[in-house]
């Protein structure tokens, strides 16, 4: 048999809770009938959940509607980076031969020199 005090187990209960519960919002009381208007009956619960699933069927369509719209945005941006990508290969390749053909024309120009400089220092 085991004992244990009321103290206990509310000490063990306050330490282990780890969320706030958020109470639901109070009913708005219905308003008095007045001399001149007809009274409006509270809802059913049947009708109260009818709107509740009418209400959460319009966020699901809402909700794909935008979920739609992302994947068309990711879509596009796929495309993009695709055509970036090739865009940057293209002037990669054209950055190499350039600097193929800078190599090549300082090699020529060295050459030159070298040959400018044996001539003017055979003529001296």
């Amino acid at each position: 048999m085991t004992t244990s005090s009321v103290s206990d187990s509310l000490a063990v209960e306050a330490t282990s809770r780890t969320a706030s519960i958020i109470p639901f919002r109070p009913r708005a009381k219905p308003a008095e009938p007045t001399q001149t208007g007809p009274t409006q009956a509270e809802p059913t619960p049947e009708e109260r959940l009818a709107r509740a699933l009418l209400s959460l069927n319009a966020a699901l369509a809402e909700q794909r509607v935008a979920v739609a719209a992302w994947r068309d945005v990711l879509a596009e941006l796929k495309t993009t980076t695709t055509n970036l990508n090739g865009s940057l290969q293209r002037y990669r390749a054209n950055l190499r031969t350039l600097g193929n053909s800078v190599s090549s024309l300082q090699s020529k120009a060295r050459s030159l020199e070298a040959w400018a400089d044996s001539v003017t220092a055979t003529t001296d």
